[in-house]
């Protein structure tokens, strides 16, 4: 085939989270990727490692996976090279959206859901609702800030009930407790007491990201939220937001086989920490790398560090979103709030479903 016959040039660009962009210009051939060029803003050390890291992914199959080609690449690249601000992993990424296998915020139109108060059942039914409707199709991708009323906890997929729960405690205090469809930890959630909000989108998002990587990158947008309001934020792999002076939040997520994920996160704004620790069992062995021996003094309430309200803070957060992806405001449907009551009935609401594992 004559230079002049390659089918038109693709092009795909990601931006590392806290690192810098890397950019993907290539042609499919038969089926494999030609005219392979990366360029971007990260530094490479010698000069002609960019020469290998092309030549490595001349051939390739069009189809080949994200840690596939991370994998290529790796292996093509002499000992002593240095790649700054940039990997393997995010080549591919780059070259995974230039063939239209990932996406980008900007490829899909988002909406924006305020907060709804709601019971806490109906809100983690809503998140199974909502991610499978993402990843059907029915739905554009989808940020919905939680609003409740009564004292709940919310604990992972995963936890055991008496592990995690003091009855007395739950009976004392008149505490709802409901098991949701992610990992991780339990939340302790009174009314105003923290921000929670979902991310329901679809994997193409973060194809060829690793499981820890696509925490921070979802959660860009809120740091940049924080950012704005004076909270300089940062992760503490796996899923814990912190800041300097302490943990404000936590993160989960979830995949469904349909190609919907969830991504949710709870930040503390003004918790009740004695009535926390009289509800969860939060045992040494859990606080032994947070660098603290008491549950009390893991919560630093973004009240005290803001001084603004918890609307305000929504409000900031729910802007810096609209801003940055150009959401747009929804609501829950009909339809929605039907099949989450649905589910709340069958599934969350049955001690089949809270007591999995006792």
């Amino acid at each position: 085939m004559a230079e002049n016959d390659f089918p038109a040039a693709l092009h795909g660009e990601y931006k590392v989270h806290g690192g810098k962009l890397v950019v993907a210009d290539l042609s499919v051939v038969e089926g494999r990727l030609a005219q392979v060029s990366i360029s971007g803003d990260f530094f490479l050390e010698p000069d002609e490692a960019l020469a290998d890291i092309n030549a490595a992914l001349e051939g390739q199959p069009a189809e080949a996976p994200a840690a596939e080609l991370a994998a290529a690449i790796d292996a093509a690249l002499p000992a002593g090279v240095v790649l700054f601000g940039f990997s393997a992993q995010a080549v591919a990424v780059a070259v995974r959206r230039a063939l239209a296998k990932a996406t980008s915020w900007s490829d899909h139109q988002w909406d924006i859901i305020g907060p709804t108060v709601l019971p806490t059942h109906m809100n983690v039914a809503l998140d199974e609702v909502l991610t499978e409707e993402v990843g059907a199709g029915r739905r554009n991708p989808t940020l919905r800030f939680w609003d409740w009323q009564e004292p709940s906890v919310v604990i992972g997929s995963f936890q055991s009930v008496r592990n995690e729960l003091d009855p007395e405690g739950v009976a004392r205090h008149g505490i709802t407790v409901v098991r949701r469809i992610s990992g991780g930890g339990a939340m302790f959630m009174e009314a105003g007491n923290c921000i929670t909000y979902s991310l329901y989108l679809p994997q193409s998002l973060v194809d060829g990201l690793s499981f820890a990587d696509s925490y921070s990158f979802l959660d860009g947008w809120v740091m940049a939220a924080l950012e704005s309001i004076g909270v300089s934020a940062f992760y503490v792999p796996l899923n814990d937001i912190a800041t300097d002076q302490g943990k404000i939040g936590g993160a989960a997520q979830k995949r469904l086989g349909n190609g919907g994920m969830l991504h949710h996160v709870t930040m503390s704004y003004d918790i009740d920490a004695e009535k926390m620790v009289q509800v969860l069992r939060i045992g040494k062995e859990k606080l032994s790398d947070k660098g603290t021996t008491s549950a009390k003094k893991r919560v630093d309430p973004l009240r005290r560090q803001t001084g603004l309200s918890r609307a305000e803070i929504l409000a900031v957060m729910a802007t810096t979103f609209k801003d940055r992806y150009g959401a747009t405001e929804s609501v829950l449907t009909e339809d929605e709030l039907a099949e989450a009551a649905r589910r709340v009935e069958g599934k969350f609401a049955t001690g089949e479903w809270l007591d999995r594992i006792p």
